[in-house]
């Protein structure tokens, strides 16, 4: 059973301002300031900034994750946004609404164009959660991910150092093995 953990991402939902974005490097104003960097670095012309939808009631005011409008950026093919992607993935930590939102954007990457260097930064982050029997809710978003953009040469990393005596890792693992297996090969496809 996955222990919770409390995250430095997740500020104080008590009160009448319900901030899920947290604090830190995913707060609303941090990934905005990723974005606009990623998109002079990549050379996006016509950057749309993400913002969160904020809903107000009363005295109540709630701020959703901004990373729904990243996910939504990462489908319209904002190459910014594909990059803050790959960086949430690549997040160790817990969020409020974590699950959901790493999961969508494993799945939002899944039909993303990837530079090489992100697909390796995929593979390795997605290979070593398994290694260490990190194989979360979400997980089986990234596998879906890992399946697409192959596992290039991690495969006999994971066939020597997989721990078979975890059931959920080996249902990864045979999935990896039946899924990215080619005819031509005694492995995984590279991808």
């Amino acid at each position: 059973m996955r222990r919770q953990h409390h995250s430095p991402h997740i500020g104080d939902l008590s009160g009448p301002l319900r901030d899920y974005n947290g604090t830190g490097r995913w707060s609303v104003a941090s990934v905005q300031q990723r974005y606009l960097e990623h998109c002079r670095t990549l050379e996006v012309t016509v950057p749309q900034l993400p913002s969160p939808k904020e809903v107000q009631e009363g005295n109540h005011r709630w701020i959703y994750p901004v990373m729904d409008s990243v996910i939504a950026g990462i489908r319209r093919g904002d190459r910014a946004c594909v990059a803050l992607g790959v960086e949430l993935i690549e997040e160790p930590e817990y969020f409020a609404f974590g699950r959901i939102l790493k999961a969508n954007t494993a799945r939002a990457l899944r039909r993303a164009t990837l530079t090489s260097e992100q697909i390796e930064r995929l593979r390795a982050r997605i290979v070593n959660m398994l290694l260490a029997a990190d194989v979360p809710h979400e997980y089986h978003e990234y596998s879906r991910l890992l399946r697409r953009i192959g596992l290039g040469d991690w495969w006999q990393t994971v066939e020597q150092q997989v721990v078979r005596g975890n059931r959920y890792v080996m249902r990864y693992y045979e999935y990896f093995r039946k899924n990215a297996v080619s005819p031509n090969s005694a492995g995984p496809e590279s991808g």
